[in-house]
């Protein structure tokens, strides 16, 4: 049952993007929404929540109907202390789509939230109608720079007593501690289009060129910046091209 809140978040192109929260899975889950027509689902990266999408969101509001949620233990959704597995947040978003009354979707992550939009794509192609992957881990392992820095957030954080803002990554046995699939990409079926950042200092570019080669139906953007998150540093062009890519493949 979906409980709607009185909130809004900016101007859409047909009203407002709207707060709502619902039970996934037993957690209490937060969602942004807005718009009408074919459904996207965008997922968020692993130090950001739901409102990284809010002006994407705007831009394709006209022609979609998006959802964003804040997944498990991020934004105003329930958090656990102890932390997550890659696979309670695939299952908490399996769930959360079932809930939306359409029969297939446009995936749209970056990130960890990518990593889950190419989880569920490989395990439910039949839901996925097709898939944006944006500096998505799994392809590489991360950088050595960039665990040096999130090392560094989470001690200065420790250190100053400030709580911490994301959640724990927990590995089961003997699974990937990077969450590496290259191997599976072959298997990928859906209309899928990678986007990254040549310099990207936690997941190098040369995990996108081979995502490229290995999955049978990709696209590869490479934008010319540094970063890791090109769809919020050049937002504009991202929308554009995002916006291409759905009316390319439009069903």
């Amino acid at each position: 049952m979906k409980e709607r809140n009185r909130s809004s978040i900016k101007p859409a192109a047909d009203g407002t993007i709207e707060s709502f929260k619902l039970r996934v899975n037993g957690h209490q889950a937060h969602y942004l929404k807005t718009g009408s027509g074919p459904s996207i689902v965008l997922i968020h990266g692993g130090a950001s929540d739901s409102k990284d999408w809010a002006e994407t969101m705007e831009a394709l509001s006209h022609s979609y109907s998006l959802h964003a949620p804040d997944l498990i233990g991020f934004g105003l959704s329930d958090r656990s202390k102890t932390g997550y597995y890659l696979s309670e947040f695939v299952d908490f978003t399996l769930e959360f789509i079932k809930e939306l009354d359409f029969e297939n979707h446009v995936l749209v992550g970056h990130s960890l939230g990518g990593r889950v939009c190419l989880e569920i794509a490989l395990r439910h192609p039949e839901i996925v109608r097709s898939l944006v992957l944006i500096d998505t881990a799994g392809f590489c392992k991360l950088a050595r720079w960039g665990m040096y820095m999130g090392a560094f957030m989470y001690w200065l954080r420790h250190i100053m007593r400030t709580a911490q803002p994301y959640p724990r990554f927990l590995v089961e046995d003997g699974e990937d501690k990077d969450w590496m699939c290259v191997e599976r990409l072959p298997e990928l079926k859906v209309p899928t289009l990678v986007v990254w950042n040549k310099r990207d200092p936690y997941y190098p570019v040369s995990g996108a060129f081979k995502a490229k080669e290995l999955i049978p139906t990709a696209r590869l953007e490479v934008f010319l910046g540094y970063g890791h998150s090109p769809h919020i540093q050049k937002r504009d062009y991202f929308n554009g091209l995002l916006l291409d890519f759905l009316n390319d493949d439009r069903l």
